[in-house]
């Protein structure tokens, strides 16, 4: 296979393992990832050519660089000291421990390796590390530790592993020379990276400056830079390539506000570029590990002094020394904490430590990492037990997602989702969804500091209000339908954000609801039957849709059971169906075509009765449905007697050119409505200034897609 043809497959699996991912949410995508590869290699003998000399500079570099551009200055500066410590002593500790473990276990992988491969299973993936910990409820001295020191291990972890390499390819090692080169390398590297970034962020605000200020060319300037940075470093200064990429990550970070005023279409264009990026490396790096694991699986298998299970206990052991020692160096932070006066009092608790631990998630460094051990030493021979390095790595990355997946549930008695590198385009996943404001047409939130999916309701209702009142006789086919486009959207946050205890019964209550509406269709289709205004074929044709759609009604329950793509293929049918009556209606000439309509219309007319009748009885008082729910089916109705009028009106020919223009119009204006909400919220301070500015970018990005498209039409 190609390296092409290689890179196309990969890619083309990263996107299928986020799709899976997107309705196997109790598994973490890399977890899918790692599965696909496996099932790429077994089932259809698919081998990746690598090569371990350029994997470092592919991988680490741009993973790292972006760690820096998100290390969270105003909440972990104060930690800096703790933060600092444990990212260096913890990482030591865990190689020098976890090195001579692996060496007790596997007696023919050199002290040296050993202690190389400790090193990089010490890094924590950062994203998995913050999205567990928050969802934990983890106590914020520990929360923000553990979430500062897993940003920056990366590169102490990987400079140990470096060594430990070196030593192992060249068999000469010396403590005294490794400890004056660290500081060397440490410092060195530092200084490239921060010195380069600085001269890179100066030019490019001397290019825009001279009004060269073309987005693409300093989004591709951005994204060459850690590559950049790495080899200067590296090659160059003989440095560390993985600490001059962290710094220049970090300085970029903290001058990024200086030179956005020049361009602000240049922030959001190089984040969404590098939420791409970044999501197809870590993706990729995982599919290439499950492709990887049946060689390491076959040498093991064929290494007498490596059995199968001799190995996968290796694995458990490995992963239960690195647990244990973090689990034993958090009870020992906490209790220094607690012990010293100056700081808050936060009690030792086991269950804070065993939950720090589990966090601790390995991710895409030690699996890049360990892919670019070198196949021979300076000797010619094969590197010593390379295959069970992989093996051991790989195991310990698969079964840290493992423990967190099954026991941190048990231990918090909540639902916690596990993100890792990539797994969330741009994403801030901090804000939990709470209970649905959405209580009537427009509600004030009673509660300061609203949630994001709150927060977007709020603003949609706005919007569905500011239409409402653009309402008029001659363009509430359009008002309707951008209201229902409104509510779908308003309907899939209430639905993705609510636990399976509150999403049971609020699908329940659209489902009876929606049998209401049927139930009046049902009685005005009789009436007309036998009042006489309708064909016989028109009574059984409508009495047969009728049917179909009780039965899907009928058949959703049980599919509530299962995952939620039932209800998804549920509407979808339902959809289609409607479609498939469309077009029939559609080919149809004569006074059966203009019966269908009306009675179409009629059996509408007929569910916002019954409807408006059921929400008047005590019961319906009593149980008090949701108001969000009664409107969007109620508006439903009504698009539907908007779209037959305006078919009755059309007949031969369509006003396309006024609909379009009457929808820009009204979008617009349900933009605006937004912005005004937000605004709104935020002086009241129902949001914060992060959060506004979160919700803004979804208004820019809807008005900057509807100006885009008025400039498509028109050239």
């Amino acid at each position: 296979m190609t390296m092409l043809e290689a890179i196309i497959i990969l890619i083309c699996l990263v996107l299928v393992s986020n799709i899976i991912s997107h309705y196997l949410t109790f598994l973490p995508v890399s977890l899918l990832q790692i599965a696909l590869g496996l099932l790429l290699a077994l089932a259809f003998k698919v081998q990746i050519p690598l090569r371990t000399d350029w994997f470092m500079l592919l991988f680490i570099a741009p993973l790292l660089f972006n760690d820096g551009r998100h290390f969270p200055k105003a909440e972990l500066w104060a930690l800096r000291g703790p933060i600092i410590a444990n990212a260096i002593f913890l990482v030591l500790a865990t190689t020098i421990v976890g090195g001579y473990v692996i060496h007790w276990l596997v007696p023919d992988l050199p002290l040296a390796a050993s202690f190389a491969l400790a090193a990089i299973i010490s890094p924590t993936d950062p994203v998995a590390v913050q999205s567990i910990s928050s969802q934990a409820k983890l106590p914020d001295g520990v929360l923000h530790l553990v979430s500062g020191e897993s940003l920056i291990n990366d590169a102490s972890g990987l400079i140990g592993f470096k060594y430990g390499i070196a030593a192992t390819v060249t068999g000469l090692f010396s403590w005294q020379h490794a400890t004056t080169d660290f500081f060397y390398i440490a410092l060195v590297g530092a200084v490239v990276g921060v010195a380069l970034m600085y001269l890179i962020r100066g030019l490019q605000a001397f290019l825009l400056q001279q009004g060269i200020s073309d987005v693409v060319l300093h989004t591709v300037l951005q994204l060459v830079t850690p590559f950049i940075i790495y080899l200067v470093a590296e090659e160059g200064a003989h440095a560390s390539g993985v600490i001059a990429v962290v710094a220049a990550g970090i300085v970029y970070n903290f001058s990024n506000q200086n030179y956005a005023g020049y361009l602000p279409e240049l922030k959001i264009v190089t984040e969404r570029t590098w939420d791409i990026a970044i999501y197809l490396l870590n993706g990729v790096v995982f599919i290439i590990l499950g492709i990887e694991l049946p060689v390491a699986m076959t040498q093991t298998i064929r290494n007498p002094n490596d059995s199968t299970p001799v190995a996968i206990l290796d694995v458990i052991l490995v992963w239960l020394a690195i647990f244990a020692l973090r689990v034993i160096w958090t009870l020992g932070n906490m209790l220094f904490h607690y012990l010293n006066p100056s700081k808050d009092d936060v009690r030792p608790s086991i269950g804070v430590a065993l939950l720090s631990g589990l966090s601790g998630v390995r991710g895409a460094i030690t699996m890049a990492g360990v892919l670019s051990v070198p196949y021979y030493v300076a000797s010619g021979a094969p590197f010593p037990e390379r295959s069970i390095m992989l093996f051991i790595a790989a195991g310990v990355i698969i079964l840290s997602l493992l423990m967190a997946v099954i026991f941190i549930p048990l231990i918090t008695k909540s639902k916690v989702s596990i993100m890792t590198r990539g797994s969330d385009l741009g994403g801030d996943d901090e804000l939990q969804s709470q209970e649905n404001m959405a209580q009537g047409m427009v509600e004030k939130p009673s509660e300061k500091e609203l949630p994001e999916v709150n927060a977007r309701i709020y603003t949609m209702q706005l919007a569905v209000r500011r239409i409402e009142s653009e309402r008029h006789t001659s363009n509430q086919r359009a008002v309707y339908d951008l209201i229902s486009e409104y509510q779908e959207m308003i309907r899939q946050l209430q639905v993705a954000n609510r636990t399976e205890e509150q999403l049971v019964p609020f699908l329940e209550d659209e489902l009876k609801l929606r049998q209401v509406g049927l139930n009046g269709e049902a009685q005005v289709l009789d009436q007309l039957w036998q009042e006489g205004k309708i064909q016989g074929r028109t009574y059984s044709y409508f009495q047969k849709n009728l049917a179909r759609r009780r039965q899907m009604l009928i058949n959703l329950p049980k599919q509530l059971n299962g995952s939620h793509i039932l209800v998804q293929i549920g509407h979808l049918r339902h959809n289609l169906n409607r479609l498939r009556y469309q077009v029939i209606a559609h080919r149809q000439k004569g006074p059966f075509y203009n019966e269908r309509l009306y009675v179409e219309k009629e059996c509408a007319k007929g569910g916002i009765k019954a409807l408006s009748t059921f929400l008047k009885t005590t019961a319906a008082k009593k149980h008090r449905y949701n108001r969000q729910l009664i409107y969007q089916i109620i508006v439903n109705y009504r698009n539907q007697i908007e779209q037959i009028k305006q078919m009755n009106h059309a007949q031969g020919h369509s006003p396309r050119v006024t609909y379009d223009r009457q929808m820009r119009e009204l979008r617009l204006k349900a933009l605006a409505a937004e912005r005004t909400g937000i605004q709104n919220m935020l002086e009241e301070r129902y949001i914060s200034w992060q959060l506004a500015a979160k919700l803004r970018q979804y208004v820019n990005y809807s008005e900057n897609a509807l100006l885009l498209a008025d400039n498509v039409e028109d050239n």
